[in-house]
C-alpha cells in the first residue's frame, strides 16, 4: 500500500497548492476576480503588451492601429492597461476605442471592458458595444489563456445583448504569412458569439508579437492582417 498512499499524498499536495488565480470563465457565469491575483504587466508570449507597443493592420480598405498606452484604469480594483484602437478609412476616422486588459499571476490576459465610439462624417454615430466589468451586469473575460490547449474554451467578454464573444483553441502549431513576415508555432482560435450565430472568425497569435491575422470564415469574408509591429518597453 506504500505506493498508492504516496501517490495520494502527492495528489493532495498538488491540489492544495498552486496559484489562486481565477479559472477561465464560461458563458454568463460570474467571474470572481481578486486584485491580489493580478500582476502589473502583461507579458503573455502570445500577446505581450509592453507600453509603447503598436500594431498596424489592414482590413478591406481600412487601417487599424492598436497602441498600448502608459495609462491605467482601475476596474474592480484592478489597474488595467489601457490600449487605444483606432480604425480609419481613406483618412477618415471610423472607430475610436479604448480597451482595458489585465493579466493574472498565471499569465491569463483578461479583458475587463472597452469604451468604443463609431464615427460617421466626423461625428459619433454609436457607442454600442461599450462595457465595463462590474457595471450593469457586465463580466470580464479572457482574450489569451496562459496555457492554451487544443479544445480549451473560454468567454472573452460578457455584457448581455451587447458583447458576448467566446473562443475555442483550435491549434498551437499553425504557420502564417502576412505582410510583416512569416510565423510558425502560431496559436489559432475560433471566435464566435451567440449574438451573431452565423459569424465565425479564426484568429492567429504569434509568440512575441500578438495577433497577426484574423479571418472571417462564416458570415463574411474579412481578412485583417498585420503590416507593421513596433515593440514597446
Amino acid at each position: 500500500m506504500r505506493l498508492p498512499l504516496l501517490a495520494l499524498t502527492l495528489l493532495l499536495l498538488v491540489g492544495c497548492g498552486g496559484s489562486s488565480s481565477p479559472k477561465l470563465p464560461q458563458g454568463d457565469e460570474t467571474a470572481k476576480l481578486d486584485v491580489a491575483d493580478f500582476v502589473s504587466k502583461i507579458d503573455n508570449p502570445y500577446w505581450p503588451m509592453a507600453p509603447g507597443s503598436t500594431w498596424v493592420y489592414r482590413e478591406d480598405g481600412q487601417r487599424v492601429e492598436v497602441t498600448v498606452t502608459n495609462r491605467r484604469k482601475e476596474i474592480l480594483g484592478i489597474a488595467a492597461t489601457v490600449v487605444h484602437d483606432v480604425v480609419s478609412e481613406d483618412g477618415e476616422l471610423v472607430e475610436d476605442t479604448f480597451d482595458w486588459y489585465a493579466q493574472d499571476a498565471d499569465g491569463n490576459v483578461w479583458y475587463v471592458g472597452e469604451d468604443t465610439k463609431e464615427y460617421e462624417n466626423g461625428k459619433v454615430k454609436s457607442t454600442e458595444g461599450s462595457w465595463e466589468a462590474g457595471v450593469d451586469g457586465a463580466q470580464a473575460g479572457v482574450v489569451v489563456a496562459a496555457e492554451p490547449e487544443v479544445g480549451l474554451t473560454y468567454r472573452q467578454e460578457y455584457y448581455r445583448g451587447e458583447a458576448e464573444d467566446a473562443a475555442r483553441v483550435l491549434s498551437l502549431d499553425e504557420k502564417v504569412e502576412v505582410p510583416i513576415g512569416r510565423f510558425a508555432g502560431v496559436l489559432m482560435t475560433k471566435d464566435y458569439t451567440p449574438l451573431e450565430p452565423a459569424l465565425v472568425e479564426h484568429k492567429f497569435y504569434a509568440k512575441g508579437v500578438g495577433p497577426v491575422l484574423a479571418l472571417t470564415i462564416s458570415g463574411g469574408s474579412d481578412r485583417e492582417e498585420l503590416v507593421r509591429f513596433t515593440r514597446g518597453r
